[in-house]
């Protein structure tokens, strides 16, 4: 009887060991071996196989299989079988099993794009109980579904998957993105109280101050972060930094030689170029204005006879060719008529004019026409004529004639011939270029940056100040054409970026056929379609173990009641003073005085000379413009525009060429300091990682019929 008993039980305890192996037996060629569950299976093998093997199986073992098949499913991107097996799982599971089907879930909704079903997945898992590789699985779910918003739990969740990373790569890699994190963090999360056992937490906050306390002087950068290593030697970041903070480690400062400024002298661009240098000799010389004022060829256009396009839209002209000044002639309230122009061509000031000092971003010091000449730089700078000779000829002038820094070319085709420059100074890098307009594929190059005023400039700026805002469903509303294309795909851009989802987009025609549609008395309907590069939708609704991952919205026109997150809260316009005196109307008409919509506009809205019914018309909207234009500095302002006659697109140009002055003798830091700013006429003036020069402007809202800055 008792050997019977014995038998029996270890018959019992012998079969599963013995399907075990036969299972292993037969799958050696597929890899490595991982515990999902309770059965030690093949981990790397394709989903087909598992499949396989689920119809094969039984019991627990099934489950096992039916575990990898969906994990190895959402791997290769079959997402609808991927969700049919999820779905198809056992209603009970052991709590092992079920923290791997919450895992699954995660991952599932993160391969669907639906970040915020994933953490509602991720906050069910007591990652304390995950064995190695799912707490890796788990701590880059929770990366995935948190990159969208940047928050201290995202840093804690870099610095939680930091000590399970073996690769050297993938730790640099770790560390990166836990430091871009942190700098994307709104500035209201930067003083936010911590656990006081988050050691590595509380290190990472001290670097992030000591950056933003030193970054703007290298040489005290580079001491703070030592003496931060010091300090916490058993932080991750201290033995290998981020890689922008090895570099700042690397900086070396190079002063300024001689300059040579590229400019088209003649031709249609002529204009333009006079507007550019006399703010360039103006910031150089110390003085806030050259009294002398081009005149304008009334037949300028906006490209230059070969077809290249200028700085286009915010600053010089639109891109469809229309008149240097957008608004057309405009007089700011006070101002004088334009001085005449002296003998010396404007470097010196006209009779009766007093110039003012200002320092290198055009902060007025007060100072009379004598004491200019004490911060007036020494620097050697010549102008070349780029509609003279061809680019690689006046690059190798400048550099015999003694430049080490180039300002410009200004058109686009001539940035682009500096690729072309294979045996040159450039290649070679011996020549600093700040090439004043940006080409539309970038190469980017350790001695060239790329300024430019552009609608593209606009619309990444009023991207980020819409999204600080808290707008979650933004509409913009363009006109149809290039200019619309190029600004719908720069916010679509910056908006993701941001952590925004999708941007909608409708497009609008001439001031004819606006002007039907207010006659019509139908308004502006608030709707749009996607534009174009958007994420993609999830591919249908499922719910597992309790939590419902929800179907995409329908691809088509998204309007203010059909949203599920309360419509479009954010509408961006495109569009001249007079199509923005028709258009702001007809929203009014669509929209109640209730509704928490918020509209914003470019500067080429902006009308400087604009009466109280036109402010009071325009009542709540906000818009950006060049700190120069929106009130900075107003006594710089009104000489300016005096000199220019009110035209504030050349206004805005002559600021431009005041902040290549100052980029000029700021390149070092621009090139290598990433996070690196200053203070410029244009807006506050920083760099990309291609060392492409961004702007952020100013914000100004129309309340009671006055103009207030917005917040």
């Amino acid at each position: 009887m008792l050997s019977s008993y014995v038998l029996g039980f270890k018959t019992g305890r012998l079969l599963p060991v013995l399907l075990a192996s036969l299972i292993l037996a037969a799958c050696t060629a597929q890899g490595p071996e991982s515990q999902t569950g309770r059965a030690s299976i093949p981990a790397n093998a394709n989903a087909d196989y598992y499949l396989q093997q689920m119809q094969q199986s039984r019991n627990d073992t099934k489950t096992d299989y039916q575990l990898l098949a969906i994990r190895a499913l959402i791997k290769e991107g079959r997402l609808p079988l991927a969700q049919q097996q999820l779905a198809a799982l056992p209603p009970q599971l052991d709590a092992a099993r079920q923290r791997e089907r919450l895992l699954l879930s995660a991952e599932f909704a993160l391969a669907s794009r639906q970040p915020q079903s994933a953490a509602a997945a991720l906050r069910q898992i007591d990652s304390d109980s995950l064995d190695p590789q799912q707490r890796l699985r788990y701590t880059q779910a929770m990366i995935d579904a948190g990159q969208s918003q940047p928050s201290l739990d995202l840093v804690r969740a870099y610095i939680a998957q930091a000590p399970l990373l073996t690769d050297p790569a993938a730790r640099q890699q770790n560390i990166d993105k836990t430091w871009q994190t942190l700098v994307s963090l709104p500035s209201q999360q930067g003083n936010l109280v911590i656990n006081a056992n988050e050691n590595v937490l509380q290190g990472w906050l001290d670097l992030l101050r000591v950056y933003q306390d030193n970054r703007q002087d290298p040489t005290l950068l580079q001491a703070a972060i030592k003496d931060w290593q010091t300090r916490y030697p058993q932080n991750p970041a201290a033995k290998t930094l981020p890689t922008p903070l090895g570099q700042v480690q690397n900086y070396s400062s190079s002063s300024v030689g001689g300059i040579a400024l590229l400019l088209p002298l003649n031709g249609q661009a002529q204009v333009f170029s006079n507007a550019i240098q006399q703010g360039f000799t103006a910031a150089k010389n110390g003085l806030t204005a050259q009294p002398s004022a081009p005149v304008q060829d009334p037949n300028a256009a906006g490209q230059t006879a070969d077809g290249a396009n200028l700085n286009d839209g915010a600053a010089g002209t639109p891109p469809d060719g229309g008149s240097a000044n957008q608004n057309g002639p405009v007089t700011a309230p006070g101002t004088t008529p334009a001085p005449a122009a002296s003998e010396d061509g404007g470097q010196n000031p006209a009779s009766g004019a007093v110039p003012r000092a200002t320092t290198l971003d055009g902060r007025d010091a007060e100072a009379p026409a004598p004491a200019a000449a004490s911060t007036a730089s020494s620097v050697q700078v010549k102008v070349y004529d780029t509609s003279s000779q061809p680019l690689p000829a006046l690059l190798a002038q400048a550099q015999r004639d003694g430049a080490s820094m180039i300002i410009g070319p200004l058109l686009k085709n001539d940035v682009e011939q500096l690729y072309n420059d294979n045996a040159g100074a450039v290649a070679a890098g011996t020549l600093n270029v700040l090439a004043l307009n940006q080409p539309e594929h970038l190469q980017s190059r350790p001695n060239i940056c790329y300024f430019a005023l552009s609608p593209e400039d606009e619309a990444r700026d009023a991207a980020n100040h819409i999204h600080q805002q808290g707008r979650q469903q933004p509409l913009l509303l363009l006109p149809r054409g290039a200019l619309g294309d190029r600004v719908a795909k720069a916010f679509s851009d910056a908006w993701r970026q941001a952590g925004g989802a999708t941007v909608l987009e409708q497009r609008f025609g001439s001031s004819a056929e606006l002007k039907q549609s207010i006659n019509s008395g139908a308004g502006i309907p608030l709707t749009g379609t996607p534009v174009a590069g958007g994420e993609a939708p999830a591919n249908a609704a499922v719910t597992i173990a309790g939590l419902t991952i929800p179907a995409p919205q329908d691809n088509g026109a998204v309007s203010t009641s059909a949203n599920a997150n309360g419509g479009i809260d954010a509408v961006y316009i495109i569009a001249t003073p007079d199509e923005l005196a028709l258009i702001k109307p007809m929203i009014d008409m669509r929209v109640s005085s209730r509704a928490r919509l918020a509209l914003y506009a470019s500067s080429r809205s902006y009308q400087a000379d604009a009466g109280p019914d036109y402010r009071l018309e325009m009542e709540g909207l906000e818009f950006s413009d060049i700190p120069l234009l929106t009130g900075d500095n107003p006594a710089l302002l009104s000489q300016i525009s005096a000199q220019f006659r009110g035209d504030y697109s050349l206004v805005r140009l002559y600021a431009m060429g005041m902040d290549a002055w100052t980029l000029a003798n700021h390149f070092s830091e621009m090139r290598q300091l990433p996070g690196f700013q200053v203070a410029g006429e244009t807006g506050t003036l920083s760099a990309t990682p291609d060392c492409v020069i961004n702007r952020t402007l100013s914000w100004l809202k129309y309340q009671r019929g006055q103009l207030i800055a917005a917040r």
